[in-house]
């Protein structure tokens, strides 16, 4: 595979220092450009970040003293610089939209860790394991925006990496309706223990936006490409209900998910759909993707989240407690690092599908 020059905008937020780790000696892709906003521009990364670094490892050495570039003003210099960036800014979703946009406009293919994006019909919202055939949407993308090599990709909500790769493989059965809780660490709202005292000894039952997400996002991964409309169009089942809570956990968001099915499988059904179910980004073998996706651990007390949340580098997702429902079929919970799995690792992993399938060159 070829090296691919990327930047990273929104270099200096917590899942924008998530992309640099994860970047840092990446085989495919080389940093080439990092840009923030403009009180950041100009600076040098390390300054720019200052104390702000939440990431347990260093800063890359190669990306500290690179110069931050401003992701609005120097928009056609980072451009010519890369092949595509990688975007996670903290902007308002009509100012995202339209940056993301004018990055594709100028040829820049975008993958995207932000939200702005996910509702537009013919932007792919990839899990490589579970959709990758949604890349085909990007051609119909291309015509709308008038470009050759631009266009968007983004990624699904951190939460839906939990519950929606455990229940995507038992569609076969029917999945009928989910009812899922999800338990989720502070690092997805851009938080340290240190910069979020009051979730100590707490739970906040609230977290804006995130139960609409989990209940719509899923239905356009299990949605399908229409060659007619040139869009994705949403599945109309499984019907998901969410309630989101911040717990007191730095990485790692953990569900607790009810579900029914036309039908109803056996336990040991479940359990071989489980372990034999593997996707594109294994078939492909591709450089983030974990080996085996989904682990089911039979212990009683796991997964936990911070005994497994690093599960083969953070990508893989973990499941336990399978048993019967009296009012749902089956209950389990599963448990994904948010800001691997969930974020700039299935970021990463989704640009390397874009890269294999062609969609970078």
């Amino acid at each position: 595979m070829k090296t691919y020059q990327v930047g990273i905008i929104g270099a200096t937020g917590m899942v924008g220092q998530r992309f640099a780790t994860l970047l840092e000696n990446h085989p495919w892709f080389q940093v080439k450009a990092l840009a923030a906003s403009a009180r950041s521009a100009g600076k040098i990364y390390k300054e720019a970040v200052g104390k702000r670094w939440a990431m347990k490892t260093p800063m890359p050495a190669a990306m500290a003293d690179m110069t931050v570039l401003d992701a609005t003003a120097d928009m056609e210099k980072i451009a010519g610089m890369v092949d595509f960036v990688f975007c996670a800014v903290d902007m308002k979703k009509d100012e995202i939209r339209a940056l993301e946009e004018a990055y594709a406009k100028l040829e820049c293919p975008v993958v995207s860790n932000n939200s702005a994006h996910r509702g537009t019909p013919d932007v792919p919202m990839i899990v490589p394991e579970l959709n990758a055939d949604h890349v085909k949407v990007i051609e119909y993308q291309r015509r709308r925006l008038g470009t050759k090599r631009g266009f968007i990709a983004v990624k699904s909500n951190c939460s839906l990496q939990s519950y929606v790769p455990a229940l995507f493989p038992l569609s076969s059965f029917g999945v009928e309706k989910a009812l899922v809780c999800t338990y989720q660490a502070i690092s997805g709202a851009g938080k340290t223990f240190q910069t979020f005292p009051d979730i100590l000894d707490n739970v906040i039952p609230y977290i804006g936006g995130e139960e609409e997400k989990s209940e719509q996002e899923p239905l356009k991964i299990w949605g399908h490409v229409d060659p007619q409309k040139g869009e994705i169009v949403n599945a109309a089942s499984p019907a998901f209900t969410a309630q989101c809570l911040r717990v007191p956990v730095s990485d790692g968001h953990m569900a607790a998910v009810f579900v029914s099915f036309g039908q109803k499988p056996s336990k040991q059904q479940m359990l071989d759909c489980w372990k034999g179910f593997s996707g594109r980004a294994q078939a492909l073998d591709l450089p983030s993707a974990p080996k085996q996706f989904l682990h089911y651990f039979e212990e009683d007390n796991l997964p936990q989240t911070k005994l497994q949340r690093d599960l083969e580098g953070g990508m893989a997702v973990s499941i336990g407690r399978l048993r019967e429902d009296t009012q749902y079929d089956y209950k389990f919970v599963c448990l994904s690092h948010n800001t691997l799995r969930g974020a700039a690792g299935g970021a990463v992993l989704m640009a390397e599908l874009l890269c294999a399938e062609g969609y970078m060159d």
